[in-house]
C-alpha cells in the first residue's frame, strides 16, 4: 500500500519534518481527544496520521495504556520516535491496511487527517480498516473541517505568514499560499524559507472538505453508529468533530 501513499513534502522530507513541532506550537487542540479518551475509559488507542507523535506522547504518560501510532511518512517517525515517552508508543510505518492484527478501544484522527483520502474508495477503505481493528463497542473520533467556513480564503501569505528560531536551526520563515479551488478539493502550498542558507522549500496539500451528510452517510456505510457530532472546542463553528461506535453485537 505504501507505494500509493503520497505524503506531503512537510511530513515526508526529514528536514522539514524536524520542524513541525516548534512551527505547530503546544497543541492545545489535543487536550479534547485526551479527555475523551479518558471519558471512554479506553485502554488500547490507534492514532491513524499520528504524524511526529505528539498526541500520543502526551496520552503516553498514562503507561497502563496499549498505544499505537501509523503514519505512511517515515521522517515524521523518526521525529516520534526521539521523544521522551516514545517507547511507551508502537509505531507503525504506513496506513491502516497495516494495523489489522491490532484490536483497541479508540481509534482517532486528528488535524486534517480525515480529509487526506480524496476519493470515496480511500475513505470508505480506511473507515472498514478502523472499524475492523476496533473491539465491540470501540469508537472513531476525528474532526473535519465545515466548507461552509471557507477556511481556505485565509490561506495566503498575509494572514498566515510567521517567522521562528528554532535552535539548532536558526530562522524560519513560513508562510501558505492557496493555488486551487475545486470544491470540493482545496489545494495549497506551504513554504518554509530557511535564513541559514536562503533555501526555500515547499510542501503541496489537496484535502476535501466533505459535507456533513457525506461523512454521515459513510460511517454508517461502514458499520458505524454516529453518536455525536461536536464543535472543535478551539475552533468553534468552523470544524465538526465526529463520535462514532462500532456496533457491540456484529
Amino acid at each position: 500500500m505504501l507505494d500509493n501513499i503520497k505524503t506531503d513534502n512537510e511530513f515526508s522530507q526529514q528536514r522539514l519534518a524536524e520542524l513541525y513541532d516548534f512551527v505547530d506550537g503546544s497543541r492545545d487542540d489535543l487536550d479534547p481527544y485526551i479527555y475523551l479518551s479518558k471519558a471512554f475509559d479506553a485502554k488500547s488507542i490507534l492514532d491513524i496520521g499520528c504524524g511526529t507523535g505528539s498526541l500520543l506522547c502526551k496520552l503516553a504518560k498514562d503507561k497502563k495504556l496499549n498505544l499505537y501510532g501509523v503514519d505512511p511518512a517515515l521522517a515524521s517517525l523518526n521525529v516520534a520516535k526521539k521523544k521522551p515517552l516514545s517507547r511507551y508508543v508502537t509505531w507503525i510505518h504506513g496506513d491502516t491496511s497495516n494495523t489489522k492484527t491490532l484490536s483497541v478501544d479508540l481509534a482517532l484522527m486528528t488535524g486534517n487527517v480525515a480529509q487526506v483520502f480524496l476519493t470515496n474508495d480511500a475513505w470508505l477503505s480506511t473507515l472498514r480498516d478502523i472499524h475492523d481493528v476496533l473491539n465491540p463497542g470501540g469508537r472513531l473520533v476525528f474532526e473535519t473541517r465545515r466548507p461552509q467556513s471557507r477556511a481556505w480564503e485565509a490561506w495566503n501569505k498575509e494572514d498566515s505568514y510567521s517567522q521562528q528560531h528554532i535552535p539548532g536551526v536558526g530562522i524560519v520563515e513560513k508562510w501558505v499560499e492557496l493555488t486551487d479551488v475545486s470544491l470540493p478539493f482545496v489545494s495549497f502550498r506551504w513554504f518554509y524559507h530557511f535564513r541559514s542558507d536562503d533555501s526555500i522549500h515547499v510542501s503541496d496539500s489537496t484535502i476535501i472538505f466533505r459535507d456533513k451528510e457525506d461523512i454521515e452517510s459513510t460511517l454508517l456505510e461502514s458499520g458505524f453508529n454516529i453518536i455525536d457530532i461536536l464543535q472543535a472546542p478551539d475552533r468553534p463553528g468552523k470544524e465538526f468533530v465526529f463520535i462514532a461506535e462500532k456496533s457491540r453485537i456484529e
